[in-house]
């Protein structure tokens, strides 16, 4: 079932750093980007997208799918979950359900763009190669993206959303929550806030349950200049809304993962323009309330994109005593996803 290892063009790359490795998931020709990683088993799969550049909305893009058994050694070979004629398709957000299947929103975008031009399927698998949709929710506000999945007691499955403009001047943008009851077949949206300027927007968040009723979520900002850090204390019914000392980002998608052994929370993020792959790591029950707190990165990879939005987008998952995030990085039009994996605990290898 695994195919060749693959290996990008040398002028696409990613330098590990550290204890860290990097393998090429899905090189060019192509520009692929925004991969979501996820263990299922022993396996980790990486879905990701493919158009000709940087766009999101034009038809020829789709959706594209590696595993790998090996811990990231090798990646069997490509298989296509959807790439219609008619849509813009890419992956947005994962997780898992209540069964240990793997969910995958994907996004689609006609020619009427944000808003009324966009839709999000999701998708399941148990296994990461075969697919199928089982939910298309009719949404208003039309999220411009949902993002990872997490189980919430009581209520069942939870993502959550933004929408809105991109334009600097916009004042209408919002976020919030989505929850499913019934393994993400059907889905109840809710808002928490909205009337937003940009630069109090709140965008691509990753949310993690630490337990107690509380969640914890990392959003990235328009404006490049922080991190911030979303907060409930009642599984998700009311939200507080902070800036964080993370400060070393450029529109930095953050991924999270908690250690539910230790209480240690990891914050994964691509400094664009820098080209590095960094994580945070710090106590949950400690940077709950203190969203200023955060200790000082890890720089795990450097990258050699040629411009600052031609990578990123981190995304990742755990896998024994490693961690695993996939990520981007390459030129206008061609750009390769790689996976860089990392050992738990700084000065430990993946197998200790």
């Amino acid at each position: 079932m695994m195919g060749n290892v693959v290996e990008a063009k040398p002028e696409i790359r990613m330098d590990p750093l550290g204890a860290a490795e990097v393998s090429v998931v899905q090189p060019p020709p192509g520009y692929n980007a925004w991969p979501m990683a996820q263990a299922l088993g022993n396996r980790i799969v990486c879905a990701y997208s493919r158009g000709s550049a940087h766009t999101t909305g034009e038809p020829a893009r789709g959706v594209f799918v590696r595993v790998s058994d090996d811990a990231g050694t090798t990646w069997s070979d490509e298989r296509c979950i959807c790439n219609s004629p008619e849509w813009g398709e890419v992956t947005v957000g994962k997780g898992l359900d209540h069964s240990g299947a793997m969910l995958l929103w994907i996004r689609r975008q006609d020619e009427r763009g944000w808003g009324a031009g966009t839709f999000h399927d999701l998708w399941r698998s148990a296994d990461g190669l075969a697919w199928e949709k089982i939910a298309s929710p009719e949404l208003n506000p039309h999220p411009i993206q949902i993002t990872d999945i997490f189980s919430v007691p009581g209520k069942g499955l939870m993502s959550l959303w933004f929408a809105g403009s991109y334009n600097e001047s916009a004042t209408g943008n919002a976020w919030g929550t989505l929850e499913s009851a019934d393994g993400g077949r059907t889905w109840t949206q809710r808002t928490v806030e909205s009337g937003l300027a940009r630069d109090e927007w709140p965008t691509e968040p990753c949310g993690v349950r630490l337990g107690d009723g509380r969640i914890l979520a990392i959003a990235r900002s328009e404006s490049r200049q922080y991190q911030f850090q979303l907060t409930s204390k009642d599984c998700g019914k009311t939200w507080k809304r902070a800036k964080t000392n993370i400060a070393d980002v450029s529109q930095s998608t953050p991924s999270l993962i908690l250690d539910a052994a230790t209480g240690r929370i990891f914050n994964y993020y691509y400094q664009r323009g820098a080209r590095l792959l960094k994580r945070r790591v710090a106590d949950a029950e400690t940077i709950f309330d203190s969203p200023l707190s955060w200790p000082e990165p890890e720089t795990l990879a450097h990258g050699h994109e040629e411009r600052p939005w031609d990578a990123g987008n981190v995304n990742a998952t755990v896998l024994g005593n490693c961690h695993f995030a996939a990520t981007y990085t390459g030129t206008a039009t061609d750009a390769a996803v790689v996976m860089v994996s990392a050992p738990k605990q700084k000065g430990r290898g993946c197998a200790t």
